[in-house]
């Protein structure tokens, strides 16, 4: 009589979880297409009322200039994050106390501070270095495959400050993607012989790449983000060609379609790119057969040994 009664209970207890459940669920639901359906309708009347087509088109070389300069600042950041960010992770996870505890520096002080005061630092604190137009690259001209390019310090500045920011948290999803591989594997490698080095390189720096690739690949997305704060430098990036349409035409919605347009084509591709990556790598099945083939090669050598002795 009492199983009965406490069946019936836990039955009543699970039908009001399950009914809480699918209300939440509901609730979810209809919260996001209210709230889909008034975010499109304010663009709809945005696109209808107060946009200027004839200004629209009009400007659209000018942001096609500021993309160019955009794309060029955050493929040269990224590669140098990426590769560098790398390194400065296996710092952090080094057995060494003093590299490990002076790329944890590093590490604290770029996430620790905004990137618009690293910005400052680096583009009027280092030339105020020298003396009064003794800086090397307050101007500068290279010539590559044939072509010239020259600028100033406002260029190398951004690239410099983006990097080093962005260093930090590229090396933190990499220590954290070091520190979720089994530690019986890198021992399993110097078992077979190899070295720090090697079992790092080999084994246990692939996975942890696969590990870290989502959060690389969030980094980067804030990177290209990021670069509206060049502004700032007087840099004639995206924002700084919106501030200055909107200062002289007083208007601002017109200009702000290019801003969300090509935003949204450099951080929806980089997206796309990034879920490829993450498909195609298949972290959890190769780490388990990563796992499988080292076992068995320790297991072989071990075999070897008991019919030696």
């Amino acid at each position: 009589m009492s199983e009965t009664h406490s069946q019936n209970e836990s039955d009543v207890s699970s039908g009001g979880v399950l009914a809480n459940d699918t209300f939440v669920r509901r609730l979810g639901e209809l919260l996001s297409v209210t709230l889909g359906l008034a975010v499109a309708s304010f663009l709809g009347w945005i696109m209808f009322t107060q946009v200027d087509y004839s200004l629209l088109q009009s400007v659209f070389p000018r942001f096609v200039e500021a993309f160019k300069l955009v794309l060029t600042i955050v493929v040269i950041s990224s590669i140098l994050s990426v590769s560098l960010g790398t390194l400065m992770g296996l710092a952090r996870t080094s057995s060494s106390p003093v590299t490990s505890r002076i790329s944890k520096v590093y590490v604290e002080f770029f996430r620790g501070t905004p990137l618009l005061f690293q910005l400052f630092v680096i583009y009027f604190g280092i030339p105020r270095l020298w003396a009064v137009g003794q800086f090397p690259l307050g101007s500068w001209e290279i010539a590559i495959a044939g072509f010239s390019y020259a600028g100033d310090w406002r260029l190398p500045a951004a690239i410099i400050g983006l990097t080093l920011n962005h260093i930090a948290y590229v090396a933190e999803a990499i220590r954290g993607g070091i520190a979720a591989v089994d530690d019986g594997q890198l021992e399993a490698a110097r078992s077979l012989g190899m070295s720090n080095v090697q079992a790092m390189r080999r084994v246990v720096l692939p996975q942890a790449w696969r590990n870290a690739l989502p959060a690389i690949g969030n980094d980067q997305i804030i990177l290209v983000k990021d670069t509206s704060l060049l502004t700032v430098i007087a840099l004639q990036e995206i924002m700084s060609v919106f501030r200055n349409i909107n200062s002289n035409q007083l208007d601002p919605w017109t200009p702000l379609v290019w801003v969300c347009l090509f935003y949204l084509l450099v951080t929806m591709s980089m997206s796309l790119l990034i879920s490829i990556l993450e498909r195609r790598a298949d972290w959890s099945s190769e780490q388990e057969e990563s796992e499988s083939h080292l076992k068995r090669l320790v297991g072989s050598i071990g075999e070897g040994l008991g019919r030696r002795q």
